[in-house]
Parts: structure tokens; C-alpha cells; sequence
């Protein structure tokens, strides 16, 4: 007997709250690669269907919605998450029922679950080169950290507070805005008042697009100041005032504007089914890479079986828009080209910078041991009173690494 019932994939993000302007998109990556697979005739001789399920940028929700996609809906894999306190929020679930979470967002690595796979930058594929390249090229010495209220901007703070002592250059502030927060008036303020070299903002979601507007309105120039940002893409600079951020700085895995054959069939691709005003951002495209490659997984070991394919997705590899891309086996993150663009009037990117092939992901920066970074994350999750952000409001980070002062 043949099953022809569909093969159930979750997806998991935010189509409300502030982050839904950063996932909604990538929910229609994957649903591009799910329908090419479909187009295609499907995976095992059975069509995919997929759940999508709303975080509503809230950390609890995400967990809620986990467990109901894998126990009620049935699902086979998900693919889901953004920010890193939602992921952490429903890591423990993934575990729980050994099941597989494909995450395609570039993250601050100090994490390993044999239920995930990473498929977006670890911090040795996005933040440490482009700090170097700030240091290089911009002969930046005097650098601003700033980051929303969470996880992922505090763990990414330290890990280039380490790399900073390294290269004996200045942190001359770091601060944080609460999260999904628009009132980022005293964070100008600070960055004005500290006359940086450069600024290294982890800022996310409405809170980004918002820093960005007050920044040019204070007078802050690139050609003076320049803003290297972890957190936005093509997509997020559909919906500000472009001008408010042209000429800052970009870090990730992938740009639109990388010209390669891949590249240019995908964006033609993601154009013709959502709009041909669309822009592609890195995240999306990480979300594309994902289901295409745990489909190839699923066709590999002739199952869907969580366990069968978490194990054949931990060699896969791609010829993906920006490059040969493979999951690595013993971290289960991905090797991924490293690339730094500079924001242009049109929303695009000029890529001033690239490894050029994929680099090795290193989730645990060599700068303190594995157990030091764990550590480090379990005492930020403990003084936030079990939680993944921080419960008060804009906190400035103190020179003495750890200590906190509203």
C-alpha cells in the first residue's frame, strides 16, 4: 500500500508584533521552496503541505505553538524563528520530543542541540569578521555597541568586547533598547556623546528601523560615524526611509546584488511569485536554503522519519544562490561564505567585502572555553529571572563586563 497522504512541514514565526516585518518574509521563502518541490512532483511520490503557525513575536507563543505543531499537526520538521530568545524559548519542546527544528537565522552560536539545525551565520561567519573589517578598513579604534534588550545583542556584545581587547581598540559604550521599544532617544544621545569610530548595532525589528531614523535626524553621517548592522537586510529597507541608512554597513551570509547564476534564477523566481517590487534579504534566503536542503535529506533516506533525516541533513550540501554551502556534522551548523555590503539609495547592497568561499562555522568563539560561554548565558538567563530578555527598560552595560545598571 502506497501512503499518498502529504508530508506535514511546520513553519514557525512571527506574522504579528514587531517582528513580523523581518519573518513574514521568510515564511514565503519556504513557501517558495516547498511549492517548487511540489511543482516538482513532491518528495517519496507524496505532495508537501505545511502548518504555519504565528509566534506573534512573544516567547511564550513560539513555545505554545511548538508543541502544538509537533503533537497536534503532525508535523515532520519545522523550520522557524528569528530572534534567539524565541528559539531558546522552544528548544527545550524540540528536545523533549527529539524532534528537528531547521533555524535560518545568523545567531550569536554559544548553542548546540543535536535537535537543530543551524543553517544562518555563527558569529566566526558575521560578527568577528566584521569587526576585523572595521578595524582594516575603516581604521575604526573607538567602537559603540548597541543592541535590543535580549539574548542574542548581549551574547553578540561579548563576544566582540572579547575580540576588541584582543585588538586593542575601545568599547566606548554599549547599551540596549527594550525590546520591540521605538523610543531609542537616549541611545542617540549616548552615541553622540561618545564620538565613535564606528557603530555595531544588533538592533532588531521596529526598534531598528526607528534607531536608524533618529540617528540621521541627530546628524549622525556614515561618512563620519558609519553604522555596521547585524540585524537588517533588503527586506527591513523596503520600509524605512532608505535615505536614513544609505551609506552604513551591512554584515551577512548573502546579498541580493551577488551576481551568480544561482542567484539570479532564485531572485527571478522569488519576484515572479510575490512581486517584482519584492527585495531578498539573507534570512530569506537561509529559509529558502533550509527546506531544500532537509528535502534533499527526505529523499535521501527514503523517509521522513525525524530521526533518519536529522541524521542525513547533518551531511548535506548546496549549490546555493550565494554559494557551495554544507552543514557541518559535528556542530550541525552550516559552513557559509562571510560578506560585509554598503546600503545604497536603492535598498540594495555594493558587497565591499567577501570570503569568497564558505568558511567553517565555530558556534563557541575560541576566546573562552565552551563552558565559559555557557556560563555566560545562563547567568544573563538567570538575572532575567528565567527569561530570554531583559525584563526592565534600556539598560547601559558598564565597563566591567556582567554588571548592570538601569
Amino acid at each position: 500500500l502506497v501512503d499518498r497522504s502529504p508530508i506535514v512541514v511546520g513553519i514557525l514565526h512571527s506574522q504579528t508584533g514587531p517582528m513580523a516585518v523581518s519573518e513574514k518574509s521568510m515564511v514565503e521563502a519556504e513557501i517558495l521552496a516547498l511549492e517548487q518541490i511540489n511543482k516538482a512532483g513532491g518528495l517519496l511520490g507524496q505532495q508537501v503541505s505545511w502548518v504555519i503557525a504565528d509566534g506573534a513575536s512573544d516567547w511564550p507563543t513560539f513555545a505554545v505553538q511548538a508543541e502544538k505543531l509537533i503533537r497536534e499537526d503532525k508535523v515532520c520538521a519545522v523550520i522557524g524563528c528569528w530572534t534567539s530568545a524565541s528559539r531558546k524559548s522552544v528548544l527545550p519542546i524540540f528536545e523533549a520530543n527529539d524532534h528537528l527544528l531547521i533555524y535560518p537565522m545568523a545567531y550569536e552560536g554559544l548553542e548546540q542541540s543535536p535537535n537543530i539545525i543551524y543553517t544562518g551565520a555563527a558569529p566566526n561567519q558575521q560578527i568577528t569578521p566584521a569587526v576585523q573589517w572595521c578595524h582594516e578598513k575603516l581604521a575604526a579604534r573607538r567602537f559603540f555597541l548597541i543592541g535590543s534588550d535580549y539574548i542574542w545583542p548581549h551574547c553578540v556584545n561579548a563576544i566582540i568586547s572579547d575580540q576588541l581587547a584582543g585588538l586593542g581598540a575601545e568599547r566606548v559604550g554599549e547599551m540596549y533598547i527594550p525590546f520591540g521599544s521605538t523610543n531609542v532617544d537616549s541611545a542617540v544621545r549616548a552615541i553622540i556623546a561618545a564620538k565613535p569610530d564606528v557603530v555595531l548595532s544588533a538592533v532588531v525589528g521596529d526598534s531598528a528601523i526607528a534607531f536608524a531614523k533618529k540617528l540621521r535626524d541627530a546628524g549622525v553621517r556614515p561618512d563620519k560615524t558609519p553604522v555596521l548592522t547585524f540585524a537588517l537586510g533588503e527586506n527591513e529597507l523596503r520600509g524605512i526611509t532608505r535615505q536614513d541608512m544609505v551609506g552604513n554597513y551591512a554584515a551577512w551570509n548573502y546579498f541580493q546584488s551577488v551576481d551568480r547564476p544561482e542567484n539570479l534564477a532564485f531572485v527571478k523566481q522569488f519576484k515572479a511569485r510575490f512581486g517584482s517590487d519584492r527585495t531578498i534579504s539573507a534570512v530569506m534566503e537561509a529559509s529558502y536554503n533550509s527546506v531544500r536542503l532537509w528535502a534533499q535529506a527526505v529523499t535521501e533516506t527514503g523517509s521522513t522519519d525525524v530521526r533518519q533525516v536529522r541524521f542525513a541533513l547533518r551531511h548535506q550540501s548546496l549549490n546555493a544562490p550565494e554559494g557551495i554551502i554544507a552543514i557541518d556534522p559535528e556542530t550541525q551548523h552550516t559552513w557559509l561564505p562571510a560578506a560585509i555590503g554598503r546600503i545604497r539609495a536603492d535598498g540594495q547592497f555594493d558587497i565591499v567585502w567577501t570570503s569568497g568561499i564558505s568558511v567553517r562555522p565555530v558556534p563557541f568563539p575560541l576566546t573562552r572555553t565552551r563552558e565559559a560561554w555557557e556560563a555566560f548565558v545562563e547567568e544573563l538567563h538567570q538575572r532575567w529571572g528565567g527569561k530570554w530578555a531583559a525584563p526592565t527598560g534600556l539598560t547601559t552595560e558598564a565597563a566591567t563586563q556582567g554588571t548592570v545598571s538601569p
